[in-house]
């Protein structure tokens, strides 16, 4: 028997185990909040509730409130998930399969994109959202996510389609098909996994983004699910049943999400980090 090596797989599974806990242990504790009362609440924040109180969560279903949250958040997010797979899969694919004067040098400035802090350009880019009239506009949100979100996808993409089979390329010239047939035709099915990886990262990123929408959207119609939940709380200010479940129902279509393609983040990621 290899004792280091089996303490050090033991030693693994407890420290998996810790951070798997400190995730999932508040998540359930939220859900079950939402079925107590708030006296329930004080005294056993995360023990099982006595009596399974369902008002709480048909209440918020059978409203139109949490709907239109919901609907907007999934509008402003698969469409800037929509925009960023678009314009970034096209760029990456010429940046790994077309060589030319300034290439690195356009790469190098799309990654300057990664060391600026999104609430760093917030002011600038509140005053040009303005000035295109976009306040209070889905679009005001979802063209600088997508805008955001696209030097993270270009080096993932990128790196992905480097790793194609140069033959696969050289047969498909050879019958005839280009660089745009070659991209439609091969490349984009070939790369569901990293596809399904960066939309993932876009959505929930998306899904989850506070700070732009609460500086372009003032009509509480267009508020998305974070925005929502502010407010609701404000309503709602004592009840924290209440406010666990609305919480509860808004972050799991994203947990859904996360949970059918995850196998595809894993598959993509492992594949698009060989070479870079």
């Amino acid at each position: 028997m290899n004792r280091p090596g089996f303490f050090l797989a033991l030693a693994r599974a407890a420290v998996l185990s810790i951070v798997a806990a400190l995730v999932i242990v508040p998540l359930i504790a939220t859900f079950l909040g939402g079925f107590k009362s708030v006296g329930e609440l004080r005294a056993s924040p995360f023990g099982l509730p006595p009596v399974w109180r369902v008002e709480t969560y048909t209440d918020i279903l059978g409203g139109p409130v949490f709907w239109g949250y919901i609907q907007n958040s999934l509008i402003i997010s698969f469409s800037a998930v929509f925009l960023t797979l678009m314009l970034a899969s096209m760029a990456a694919y010429i940046f790994a399969q077309i060589h030319f004067f300034g290439s690195k040098y356009i790469q190098a400035y799309l990654l300057l994109g990664l060391m600026f802090p999104f609430a760093t350009a917030i002011v600038p880019l509140f005053l040009q959202i303005r000035n295109f009239g976009l306040l209070d506009n889905p679009l005001g949100v979802i063209l600088p996510q997508t805008a955001f979100s696209m030097a993270f996808a270009i080096v993932l993409l990128r790196s992905f389609f480097q790793q194609l089979p140069k033959e696969l390329f050289e047969a498909a010239y050879v019958d005839g098909c280009g660089y745009i047939g070659f991209f439609f035709r091969f490349t984009l099915p070939l790369s569901t996994p990293i596809l399904a990886t960066v939309g993932t990262f876009v959505f929930v990123q998306s899904w989850n983004n506070y700070l732009l929408p609460l500086v372009v959207i003032n009509d509480s119609a267009g508020y998305t699910w974070p925005l929502g939940i502010m407010r609701y709380r404000g309503e709602f200010m004592v009840e924290w049943n209440r406010i666990l479940a609305f919480v509860s129902l808004t972050i799991l279509p994203a947990l859904i999400f996360f949970t059918f393609t995850q196998k595809y983040i894993v598959a993509g990621l492992t594949r698009g980090s060989v070479k870079g």
